[in-house]
């Protein structure tokens, strides 16, 4: 039990999650430890994530001070006469193998998800996709996305089921400062690493496109989209029933129907230029309008491909979006995700899988314990602190001046 009144999650019981023998036999199976002297990967494992708990903005110069750090080695067990230098961190960041954090992500992210399964009233599985850019102190970035100011930036896109990052994508290419380029590739990334789901993927209005969301039927992809308002179509049927409730909670339904949607079909002219001829895509998807009740003049239509819950669990499922929103913040404010440690891919990576492990702590914790994300890392920082203080006095037998700092 923890320490903290009226907590029923502890920190030993979160830190108990992570897979020991997965390290280990990760280590064995794979290269992480090639040409590695001191930085393991299960050292590394280590060091980010009491970095990234332990500092209120995470470095190489900070994570060198934490590895030296005589509490973190305490903790974990590390020979308290090792020292690295930042340096090294750096190097190790570039070249580690990001698939043995990508491996311990998804096993952490398992049992996480068979001890706290997030379905909701709709007994379906949402998954809501969004996308954030980084851009702060990238101008030395090896590869990255010119955006407008000219500067290169990161897009990270996360699938989020609503108390859980389950799958995340970094994108470094220009193509990718398109929505309706990496969300599709997101979504379809995460599909495949589930059999037989019976997931809603749930998106913003950055994805527009008819021909993804064509494509997304076909594929058995379930979706809501929040379209632009006036989307051209044609409507083929009216879903409206007689004496149908149009109270949608904070909206008020305006119309529901079966539609085919139009989209640009690519052409190459005499001139060798692109231009796109308007044509009617032959699947049929459903569209709802809502209006607000407080301002009667602001719409929200909504498009999707699912015709068998109700115009207002519809609704409610685009409405649950602002979760992941509420965690992108999370993580930027707290967890300072959007500070890059590392300037190429393979480090960026390998810092966003150890921020969303780190995250995914935390809201357990945070689930657990009925409290906000801040109050989570506060007191989880605090459970941390005394349980190292714990084993000080254990290995010291009550006389610290014996404790080598």
């Amino acid at each position: 039990m923890s320490v903290l009144k009226d907590h029923k999650i502890s920190v030993n019981q979160l830190l108990g999650v992570i897979p020991e023998a997965l390290l280990t036999k990760l280590s064995a199976t794979t290269k992480v430890d090639y040409y590695a002297k001191v930085l393991h990967g299960k050292k590394m494992f280590y060091l980010l994530l009491y970095g990234i708990l332990d500092n209120e903005k995470l470095s190489q110069r900070t994570l060198e001070d934490t590895f030296n750090d005589s509490m973190f080695k305490t903790l974990f067990n590390l020979d308290p006469c090792e020292s690295i230098r930042r340096s090294s961190i750096s190097e190790r960041l570039s070249k580690i193998d990001s698939d043995y954090f990508r491996e311990i992500y998804q096993c952490i992210y398992q049992q996480f998800d068979n001890a706290y399964p997030n379905k909701d009233k709709l007994k379906c599985n949402l998954i809501h996709v969004d996308s954030s850019m980084v851009s702060e102190a990238s101008g030395k970035l090896l590869e990255g996305l010119d955006n407008k100011s000219g500067k290169k930036a990161v897009k990270y896109s996360v699938a989020f089921d609503g108390l859980l990052p389950c799958h995340f994508n970094v994108f470094t290419e220009k193509k990718y400062s398109s929505e309706d380029i990496a969300l599709p590739e997101a979504i379809m990334n995460h599909v495949k690493q589930e059999s037989n789901h019976q997931n809603i993927y749930v998106i913003d209005r950055g994805l527009q496109s008819t021909r993804t969301m064509k494509s997304f039927n076909d594929d058995s992809v379930t979706f809501i989209v929040r379209a632009k308002e006036n989307q051209k179509h044609i409507e083929l049927e009216s879903l409206l029933v007689q004496n149908q409730d149009i109270d949608l909670g904070e909206l008020t339904l305006v119309n529901d129907s079966k539609v085919h949607l139009y989209t640009g079909r690519p052409i190459n002219n005499k001139k060798r230029n692109i231009h796109y001829r308007e044509e009617l895509v032959d699947t049929p998807f459903r569209l709802i309008v809502a209006k607000t009740k407080t301002k009667e003049e602001k719409a929200f239509w909504f498009i999707t491909n699912n015709f068998d819950l109700s115009a207002k669990e519809i609704a409610q499922a685009y409405r649950r979006r602002w979760d992941i929103e509420v965690f992108f913040r999370f993580i930027k404010q707290e967890l300072h995700v959007s500070h890059l440690v590392s300037l190429n891919k393979n480090g960026i990576e390998v810092i966003l899988y150890m921020t969303l492990i780190v995250a995914m702590l935390l809201s357990i914790y945070k689930k657990g314990n009925k409290i906000g994300y801040k109050t989570a890392k506060r007191r989880f920082k605090m459970e941390l602190r005394n349980l190292v203080i714990a084993m000080i006095i254990l290995q010291s037998g009550g006389k610290l001046d014996k404790f080598k700092t």
